[in-house]
């Protein structure tokens, strides 16, 4: 209840008394549980993490993981509430005093950091040139992937983001193994 109150509404319109009542519980049962909306917040979104990902999975390997990327986006199609809670919720944080707003940082920068270790590890292979920017990479494919989240939500049936994704990332992967000009 609270993650579709989240998703629907943010964390700061979203009131303790609406979670309730979609839960059919009193306000005071919730912050029985929860302390705090803050905490609740935290909770919902440690059970999107936990939805998201196999936590006992290691991230799979170079260009693996790239491939990994386009699968999830494949799933993601078939969960509306948890796409609209990330989009929703990682636009608000960037607002002063956001409660979220750090662990979108963190997430934000572990995903970089993934993204970029699966390109490091590319060029390793002789996948990738060993001379391209990594990093401004791992940040297209990471932006790519939000903003095609957002299109999907506003026209579902206009975006497919599995292909358009394996596009891109198709795309890059064949300008990062061309030789320089």
């Amino acid at each position: 209840m609270a993650m579709d109150t989240f998703a629907a509404r943010g964390y700061n319109n979203a009131s303790l008394q609406e979670i309730a009542d979609r839960a059919g519980v009193t306000q005071a049962g919730v912050l029985h549980y929860f302390r705090s909306k803050t905490l609740l917040l935290a909770s919902v979104l440690q059970l999107r993490d936990e939805t998201d990902t196999d936590q006992d999975l290691e991230r799979p390997r170079g260009l693996a993981f790239l491939h990994h990327l386009v699968d999830t986006m494949r799933r993601n199609a078939e969960r509306e509430g948890i796409v609209r809670l990330y989009a929703v919720l990682s636009a608000e944080s960037t607002t002063e005093g956001h409660p979220a707003q750090e662990y979108f940082r963190e997430r934000y920068e572990n995903l970089r950091s993934d993204v970029a270790a699966a390109l490091a590890e590319a060029c390793e292979l002789g996948e990738v040139r060993a001379d391209v920017n990594i990093d401004e990479a791992a940040n297209a494919i990471i932006a790519v992937m939000d903003g095609l989240q957002i299109q999907w939500l506003l026209a579902p049936g206009s975006v497919d983001m599995a292909a358009s994704t394996d596009r891109v990332i198709t795309a890059l992967l064949a300008e990062l193994a061309d030789k320089p000009a």
